[in-house]
């Protein structure tokens, strides 16, 4: 077994870990910020996978709703959050495999249009 295997097999063994949270690489542990959870500004628990909740935004969602009350950091856990169980992240986070380049790109449109002009 490489140290990489028994590595990563301490941390799936371990029965405190939570099922969504993965085996981070060394490199990816610093500077993370605490493993509780914790309950954010609109009284949700981040970090004990109970998003769902009649507090959450998106329980009272409508079409007068800014998205935007959903992001930021305030809605993701450093170490426990759904995202991290994606195929594509665990590559990045436990084997440090580099992402994959331009899933995201608009080959024929320009994302970033009028970024450098000043806005209100």
């Amino acid at each position: 077994m490489t140290d990489r295997e028994q590595e990563k097999s301490l941390h799936t063994d371990d029965p405190a870990l939570d099922p969504f949270e993965i085996a981070f690489l060394p490199a990816f542990r610093e500077g993370r910020g605490s493993r509780a959870p914790f309950v954010n500004q609109h009284g949700i628990v981040i970090g004990d996978h109970q998003y769902e909740s009649p507090d959450s935004p998106l329980s009272q969602w409508t079409v007068d709703t800014d998205p935007a009350v959903m992001a930021g950091d305030e809605w993701v856990h450093p170490f426990k959050d759904i995202g991290f169980t994606t195929t594509e992240n665990r590559e990045i986070f436990e084997e440090g495999l580099p992402p994959q380049e331009g899933n995201w790109s608009h080959p024929d449109k320009n994302a970033a249009y009028g970024m450098d002009e000043p806005h209100d």
